[in-house]
This record gives structure tokens, sequence and C-alpha cells, in this order.
């Protein structure tokens, strides 16, 4: 899957593995619709790239020297002038412990880094879309662990006030990892209203994306307990 654009989709690659780089690079290169504005070894490389390159997708290894991975994705999501900017964190291991700090840091979601060249093409797509890459399962999967884990120590630096009982309900369906489709079904409503109280909650949520709204629900303590009256 790529883009039919005819602005191509501009990909940051950070990854302190100079063959990694390059392997990723030569892929985005050679497809239509996509091209790499830049190669960063290590965290402070990407944050001073997207800074001055503004790409639409950064491809950020987590364990990277001088700045890791997670602070750097921080510091870009951070920034008022990259909101347009979504990065994708790489990883070796499927769901490891970073990959949780990263999307509470601002991610859109995450590949390992052995994922075949067709997924990575089309999840950098759907990044530049503006989309989140995660996917119901993975969602899922990752609501299950954050229920494992010990309660945050910190109270939530997001509250759920002023959200509606329908958009507590969205909410609570994203994180159970139904897509808008299965919302729209679940609680009897069109496709376009369920995308409506969705942006309602990313604004009043101050949520990137999608990620981000999982993220809020485990830390506001929603996901479990709609877990727990399922």
């Amino acid at each position: 899957m790529t883009t039919t654009d005819a602005t191509p989709v501009r990909v940051l690659i950070a990854d302190d593995q100079a063959m990694v780089r390059g392997s990723f690079r030569v892929l985005v290169d050679h497809t239509p619709g996509m091209t790499t504005v830049g190669e960063a070894a290590n965290g402070t490389e990407a944050v001073e790239l997207a800074r001055r390159e503004s790409p639409d997708v950064v491809l950020m290894d987590i364990r990277m020297p001088d700045l890791d991975g997670i602070e750097a994705t921080r510091q870009i999501c951070s920034d008022p002038a990259l909101s347009a900017v979504h990065v994708v964190i790489l990883t070796t291991f499927d769901l490891d412990e970073y990959v949780y700090a990263a999307l509470r840091a601002g991610a859109a979601g995450f590949l390992v880094k052995d994922t075949p060249p067709s997924e990575v093409l089309t999840a950098i797509s759907v990044v530049a879309a503006g989309e989140a890459l995660l996917a119901p399962s993975v969602t899922r999967r990752l609501i299950k662990e954050f229920a494992r884990r010990p309660e945050p120590a910190r109270p939530p630096s997001r509250s759920l006030d002023g959200v509606t009982d329908r958009e507590l309900e969205v909410l609570g369906l994203i994180a159970r990892g139904l897509s808008n489709t299965e919302i729209a079904e679940h609680l009897h409503l069109s496709l376009a209203t369920v995308k409506t109280h969705i942006g309602r909650l990313l604004t009043k949520l101050r949520a990137r994306d999608r990620a981000q709204l999982v993220i809020v629900a485990y830390e506001t303590g929603l996901a479990g307990d709609h877990r727990r009256g399922a």
C-alpha cells in the first residue's frame, strides 16, 4: 500500500545501525509516492532533523546512544511546530517494555524490525494519513498487558472531565480494540457519527491519535473498568 498523492510521503529514519537505516532507505526510496528526507544515528539527530525537515513519518529505533528513541519521540511529539509529524517506533521485540513508554510519549504505533517490507510500506502510509498504527488485535493485547501492570505511580495527566457519556462509551470501545465500523454497529450509530465522537475525544483529551486514546483509557482507569464490566 502506497500513497498516490502528488506530494510524496516524507520519511525520516532514525537508527544507530547504518545497515538498518540503509535497508529502510532503499525500501522507501524505491517506492512510488515516498521519499527519505534524512537519516539519524541517535535521538538527538532525529529531533534536529525532524525540526529541520518536518517529515510526515519518523521511523524511530528505541535503543540509540546519546538520546534514546523514547525521549526523542517525546520531544518531537510535544513540539507544537511538529504536530503533523508521526512517529513509528522500531523495536526488536514485539510489545516490549519500551513500547509502552514510547506510546505514552506520543508514538502513533510500532513495528517489529523484521516486519515484511510490504507491511512496513503499509504502515508508513497508514500513519502518514493520520491513523494510529494499532490494529484491533494489538490494541487488545496492549490493554491486556496494561491491566497486568501496577497502577501508575503518578496521577494521570489527563482526566475525563467534560467527556460526555456517549463519548465515554466510544472511548471504552476503542480501548477494547474495536474498529470504527465495529463501534458503529455496537452503538447503532452511523460511521460518520462515530468519527465525530472520536474527533471530539481527541480534542478534549489532547490526544494525537487513536493510540493516545488507548493510553488515556488505561491511565484514567476506564479501560480496566470496562473490562471488569464486560
